[in-house]
């Protein structure tokens, strides 16, 4: 997600090769229905605090490490202090849940507004927002799935101690999470504790693009000049799954056998495909999964790093005590999968020379991206990659119960209603994840990123992964449907879905009337 894209003229010739392929092959899958899924099978939308709440600076809520990445100017100039006012908006948004038919709704708990100093008293009203949006989406029947930390780490603790790098953070983050089952636990039964611990630690730690926004020279892809690329993203996730495991035994003794809940953390995904069928390349492709992938779940799993990490970075991973590789491991009762696109990857162990080391150099790969992540450029349909990596955890990690926390196609913003490519997008993914449950993946759901345009991370307000558009030109930033939102109720709501019928919903007159919002 965070690499410098090095694409060849053949690279490019060769992965529109074969994005071509894969999606003529989901195609031709045409139609399915809601009904040939499992009855508990659950399907949601998702954002997080951040980036849809706003009142950034009212009510108790004090900066987080997100606040300052922002407003240092890194996401466009845009920042998240308005985003779209669900905090004053959660019950219309909630409707409009309903009305698309959701059966849950995945957020995040911004922790400076519950605990504005990271640690201490709670936040009166930052609580009784939490509980007022958790109450309104149990009325309405929409299941609750929170997230306990999306990049936005009180920014006092990241000044007191360094956040994530101090070791207090395990203490800190315990007790932030004890407040939060304590609080809506009765309600809430999903938790994942941190969203993608791994793009976190690279993207803010190595090449300094996401908040904290710290890393060295010559691995700075931004001018930040502080932080240590070369052992910073290990400790961080180290301790992040230190804290995290220390979280899930805290509610497995206190809070279980009264609430009935379930624990996890989420983890970003790349469909893995090698750039030529030669061993080095699948070598090297399977070296990138253990990177990406079995960094946070092998811990987790296993309790430890898997092997390829632990000899290339050496004594820069940090090493587990038997204690703590016996709490981490089997730490969660579920798995929360981030997925967007496919990569290409070609051996690189000749760069392990380098004096200089960092997690990509130690990676000893190439990966070819078919898009940038700062661009508003559409991702292409290619869902066997997400089939193949749920194939993954089934054959390597005892198939685990998944939740597609994350997958959405993305657009420019203010581009238009009519988001057939949107709709394409969700109708081969979600295809694709019917072929991986008939396949055997233990997936229990798949969440739409996002719900509605909000705030992205690395681009602002620049594109959208929204299901609703939100007029930020309006002083009451009106939502609207897209064309996505129209297939995906109707899909929710049982109706067989096919490429075909998307482009008749297309001739929708309802988004017509609101086409004067692009011009």
């Amino acid at each position: 997600m965070i690499m410098e894209p090095e694409t060849s003229c053949f690279a490019f010739m060769f992965i529109t090769i074969l994005l071509m392929n894969l999606y003529v092959g989901v195609l031709s899958a045409d139609k399915y229905s809601r009904d040939e899924f499992p009855a508990d099978f659950v399907f949601g939308a998702a954002t997080s605090a951040y980036q849809v709440e706003g009142v950034a600076k009212e009510d108790g809520r004090t900066p987080s490490i997100w606040d300052t990445f922002a407003h240092a100017g890194y996401a466009y100039g845009a920042n998240g202090d308005v985003a779209c006012d669900e905090y004053h908006k959660y019950k219309e948004d909630v409707r409009l849940m309903v009305e698309t038919g959701l059966d849950a709704y995945r957020f995040s708990i911004s922790w400076s507004r519950l605990i504005p100093n990271g640690r201490g008293p709670l936040n009166p009203k930052g609580l009784q927002y939490y509980n007022n949006l958790i109450n309104e989406l149990i009325i309405n029947g929409i299941q609750p799935h929170v997230t306990l930390h999306n990049y936005d780490l009180p920014q006092a603790l990241e000044d007191e101690y360094g956040g994530w790098l101090g070791r207090d953070i395990i203490e800190d983050f315990t007790n932030y999470a004890d407040a939060c089952f304590r609080e809506f636990g009765d309600r809430v039964l999903y938790w994942t504790t941190v969203n993608e611990p791994n793009v976190f630690a690279i993207g803010g730690y190595d090449q300094g693009i996401t908040p904290p926004q710290r890393c060295s020279p010559p691995f700075c892809v931004t001018n930040s000049t502080r932080g240590n690329s070369t052992y910073e993203p290990y400790l961080v996730v180290h301790h992040i799954l230190l804290a995290h495991s220390s979280a899930a035994r805290l509610y497995r003794i206190k809070y279980r056998d009264n609430q009935h809940g379930f624990i996890g953390i989420s983890v970003y995904t790349f469909g893995c495909i090698p750039q030529t069928n030669t061993e080095k390349d699948r070598v090297a492709t399977q070296r990138v999964r253990d990177f990406f992938l079995g960094w946070i779940v092998e811990p987790l799993v296993y309790g430890d790093y898997p092997i390829s990490m632990r000899t290339n970075a050496g004594a820069r991973i940090p090493t587990f005590t038997d204690r703590e590789s016996e709490l981490v491991k089997g730490s969660y009762d579920f798995i929360g999968v981030i997925h967007y696109i496919n990569i290409n990857v070609t051996d690189n162990a000749d760069i392990l020379n380098n004096k200089l080391r960092d997690f990509n150099v130690d990676m000893a790969a190439k990966i070819i991206y078919g898009r940038e992540f700062y661009s508003d450029e559409e991702y292409p349909v290619t869902p066997l990659g997400l089939q193949q990596e749920l194939n993954k955890f089934k054959l390597l990690y005892g198939n685990p119960p998944l939740f597609i926390y994350e997958n959405g196609q993305r657009t420019a913003r203010n581009s238009t209603l009519h988001d057939v490519s949107r709709v394409k997008y969700l109708h081969g993914y979600i295809g694709g994840v019917l072929d991986a449950l008939r396949n055997g993946a233990n997936v229990k759901g798949y969440f739409v990123w996002s719900f509605l345009d909000v705030f992205e991370l690395l681009s602002g307000y620049k594109s959208s992964f929204g299901l609703y558009y939100v007029d930020e030109d309006d002083p009451e930033l009106k939502r609207y449907p897209k064309l996505s939102a129209k297939w995906y109720m109707q899909f929710l709501r049982g109706r067989s879905t096919s490429i075909v019928g998307a482009i008749e919903l297309n001739k929708d007159p309802s988004l017509v009337s609101v086409g004067h919002l692009f011009h």
